[in-house]
This record gives structure tokens, C-alpha cells and sequence, in this order.
């Protein structure tokens, strides 16, 4: 087996064991909401995974390969230790929404088809530009270097968006403006996932960009992909759905960018109805 087909196959062994744990740990529970805590671990085990049959088949650079896991560890764990501190009792509304029902009522057997193998899938393609820079030496130190940088933005906008929102949760509901409309969120309406996209295609430039063109190129697809889901499939549009329900909101939509950051559409702030 080559060094490639090795860190592949490493990359779905932990995703496959990650997902199966998961599935347990959601039969135990009865709800499939726990699969949200397992993705960023799923990818953390995936890309040491990866860095672990570089070293062993000596033929990618090592420290780059360990550097690509250590950024990747660092944003997995910190998503799953946030999304777990903030999940509470209960199935989310959209896993009830796909599955057809409640978990108990719609069985394991079309749990594990229609989330815990789509979810493991998911991992192995975006991980897969992990995969394949664990295993190639580095072309281009100037390509690493803007994807580290890239990396950063997006963990900043990440995680200070996400605390800037909890923040704004702590408040007392009559005490706070009836949208978070300051703070990133004034430039976007979804700095977590604008975050999330740019650690990915960091993650991208660092580790396949960086070991050449054709690497970078039968890559890219999981970047894009990771972007095409944040923004309209799981991500952002499937929560303004909900939000635009809002009448606040919807003054906050109109004048605040959907995902990139831009300066908004006028200055007043939000303190009209909910």
C-alpha cells in the first residue's frame, strides 16, 4: 500500500471508529445531537491519524504534518468542548426533521444511514487534504505561511464570535438589544461559520496547497465543500430560516452581510420589536 493510500485509509479508520463510538453513545442517549460534539474530534483523531503514517512511511515532512494536526486539534477540540458545554437535554429539531421523528421511534438503523455514515463520509473528504500533505514533502514555505495565517483569522473570528454570543445570552432578555448586532457580529451575521470556512481552507493551503499545485488542485473540493455546507446547507441558511421568523432580525439582515465581513448598510442600532 503507498504512503497516500495509507494515510487515506488511516483518516477513515478514525473517522469510522469516531462515528461508531458516536452512534453508541447516541442509542445510550437517544438522541443524535451528540454527533455535533463528535465532528470536531472526529477530525482531530483523523488528522494525527494522518501525521502518525507520514512519520511512519517517512515520506512527507514531518514537522508540517505534526504542526497541520496540532491546528487542527486545537480548532476541533475547542468546537466540540463548545458545542458541549452549550447542548442541553433533549434531540435537536433538525435531526428530528431528518430522520423522520424521534430516534426512538425511527430506529438506529436509519440513524446510523442517514446521519453517523454521512457524517463519516464528511469527515474523510474534508480531511483528505490532511491526508495527502502528511505524506508529501512542502513546494511552496510561502503557501504554508498564508495558510496558517489564514487559519488564525478564521479561529479568531471563531471563537470570539461564539463568546461574544454567549455573552450576549447571559444577559437578561430585557437587558439586551433584541438582535447581537456589535462586536464581529456587525460585520457579519455568521462570524462562527466565516471562521469555521477560513480554518478549513487554511487547513487546505497549509497541508495540499503547500506540497504543490496538483495536490492543492485534487483537493480543493473539500474546502469548497466545507464552505458550500456552512453557508447553505447545515450552516447558515438553515438558521435564518428559523431567525427570519424574527422582525428584528430581519431589519438586522438587511443592512449586516449574510457570511463575509463587511462594514454595514448604516449605523442605527437594533431596539425595536423581537
Amino acid at each position: 500500500m503507498s504512503a497516500l493510500a495509507a494515510a487515506v485509509a488511516a483518516v477513515a479508520v478514525a473517522a469510522a471508529v469516531t462515528m461508531t463510538v458516536t452512534a453508541l453513545i447516541a442509542r445510550r442517549q437517544r438522541r443524535v445531537v451528540v454527533v455535533d460534539v463528535a465532528w470536531g474530534v472526529a477530525l482531530a483523531l483523523s488528522a494525527a491519524a494522518a501525521a502518525v503514517v507520514g512519520a511512519a512511511a517517512a515520506r512527507g515532512d514531518l514537522l508540517r504534518a505534526i504542526a497541520v494536526a496540532a491546528l487542527v486539534a486545537v480548532w476541533g477540540l475547542r468546537l466540540s468542548w463548545h458545542i458541549h458545554r452549550r447542548s442541553g437535554v433533549g434531540e435537536d429539531p433538525r435531526y428530528e426533521q431528518l430522520l423522520g421523528g424521534p430516534l426512538a421511534e425511527v430506529g438506529m438503523a436509519v440513524a446510523v444511514r442517514k446521519v453517523f455514515l454521512v457524517q463519516g463520509a464528511a469527515v474523510c473528504l474534508v480531511a483528505l487534504p490532511v491526508a495527502v500533505g502528511a505524506v508529501l514533502q512542502i513546494e511552496y514555505w510561502p503557501v504554508l505561511v498564508v495558510g496558517c495565517l489564514v487559519w488564525t483569522v478564521g479561529m479568531i473570528f471563531e471563537a470570539v464570535g461564539d463568546a461574544q454570543l454567549a455573552a450576549y445570552r447571559s444577559k437578561p432578555r430585557d437587558a439586551r438589544p433584541p438582535v447581537l448586532d456589535s462586536g464581529l457580529w456587525r460585520y457579519t451575521r455568521h462570524p462562527n461559520y466565516f471562521g469555521d470556512a477560513c480554518v478549513w481552507w487554511g487547513i487546505w493551503l497549509a497541508s495540499a496547497a503547500a506540497s504543490g499545485w496538483l495536490a492543492g488542485l485534487a483537493t480543493v473540493i473539500a474546502p469548497v465543500t466545507m464552505t458550500w455546507f456552512l453557508v447553505h446547507v447545515t450552516g447558515a441558511r438553515l438558521l435564518e430560516e428559523r431567525m427570519m421568523q424574527r422582525p428584528a432580525y430581519r431589519v438586522y439582515a438587511a443592512r449586516t452581510s449574510m457570511f463575509i465581513p463587511m462594514k454595514p448598510r448604516g449605523s442605527e442600532r437594533l431596539h425595536g420589536p423581537r
